[in-house]
């Protein structure tokens, strides 16, 4: 039998199952909780759905051939039913993962960020980084980016990484002036209140600044970390070109 009797050769469902669980086992054997590589793997599922989503309802789906209006109509009925059927798998697939959107807890606060997800921003703020190298404390960082996504819920949490890269993107040359007045390579020392701008986790507090600056100062005030710091990012943020 040729390849082209075959068919298309893409995996099925064991061999998808199988890619799966030696990764968990290649994981596992660098030390990744078994919980978090199912929440990476789970994300990256989500996702290839949801752009594969995305890719088709921008596309223009024409009818092929030329087999008369009624055929035509019921071939892009058919086309939508079954992308929006794709789109449905694709939140059931993300809400494995993260769960219902709504209140989180007893009292309808946002559960504490875990590993993974601090992991996931840390890793999501380096190509985006205006400075070479933090100069915070590897535990501060951890403490302002886990201050930073506490005030998402989970499923934000999912797509922080793309609202950083928009928020980068629609502020570029607002943020080079800053980094460039304020942060390592200008005159002002990592000491004080602006010591964030020594280090990339600065860019994902602006971006909860911008967004949600009630909320950003609250749980800032519950992880203790110095108000000198956010009142240092604004004054730089707020300061003439």
């Amino acid at each position: 039998m040729s390849t082209a009797d075959e068919g298309r050769q893409w995996p099925d469902e064991a061999s998808v199952d199988n890619a799966r669980t030696t990764l968990l086992q290649l994981l596992a054997r660098a030390g990744v909780p078994s919980d978090d590589a199912r929440e990476l793997i789970g994300l990256v599922e989500a996702g290839a759905l949801a752009l594969a989503y995305e890719e088709l309802s921008g596309s223009d789906r024409g009818v092929p051939g030329d087999k008369g209006e009624e055929y035509g109509t019921g071939w892009l009925d058919g086309a939508a039913d079954t992308l929006e059927e794709l789109g449905a798998v694709a939140e059931r697939t993300l809400l494995r993962v993260v769960g219902p959107e709504g209140p989180q807890g007893p009292a309808g606060e946002r559960p504490r960020a875990g590993r993974m997800e601090v992991e996931r921003a840390r890793v999501a703020l380096t190509p985006l980084s205006f400075t070479a190298v933090s100069e915070l404390d590897p535990e501060v960082t951890e403490e302002v980016l886990a201050a930073v996504l506490a005030t998402m819920t989970v499923r934000q949490r999912a797509g922080y990484a793309g609202r950083l890269t928009r928020f980068a993107a629609a502020h570029r040359s607002r943020l080079e002036r800053m980094f460039a007045a304020f942060g390592p390579d200008s005159a002002i020392t990592v000491h004080g209140r602006y010591s964030l701008l020594h280090s990339a986790t600065s860019l994902a507090v602006l971006e909860r600044l911008a967004t949600v600056p009630g909320e950003l100062r609250e749980e800032w005030d519950a992880a203790e970390l110095p108000p000198a710091w956010l009142d240092g990012l604004t004054t730089a943020w707020d300061a003439p070109a």
